[in-house]
């Protein structure tokens, strides 16, 4: 006889379930860099990199994307656009 699921195992399926982006979900979020810019973000490690699902589709892990998008949050304190004088 199987046992049914407890709440603490359906908290542990769902926290390492993963929710996958499109290029689309990417741009609602604000991220409207093209392909080749993805790329080359990619490859110097400034932007997580895709997981291939078929030989024409790609997505992002959604967690690995916010955790980019909360570094260039907080390294707004750091920046500076014009010279503040």
């Amino acid at each position: 006889m199987a046992q049914e699921p407890t709440p603490n195992d359906k908290n542990a399926a769902s926290a390492q379930a993963k929710i996958l982006l499109t290029r689309t979900d990417l741009q609602c979020m604000g991220i409207k860099l093209s392909n080749s810019s993805l790329l080359r973000a990619e490859a110097r490690g400034a932007f997580p990199r895709r997981l291939r699902i078929s030989a024409a589709t790609v997505c992002w892990d959604r967690a690995e994307v916010n955790a980019w998008l909360q570094a260039r949050k907080s390294e707004r304190a750091t920046w500076q656009y014009a010279d503040p004088s």
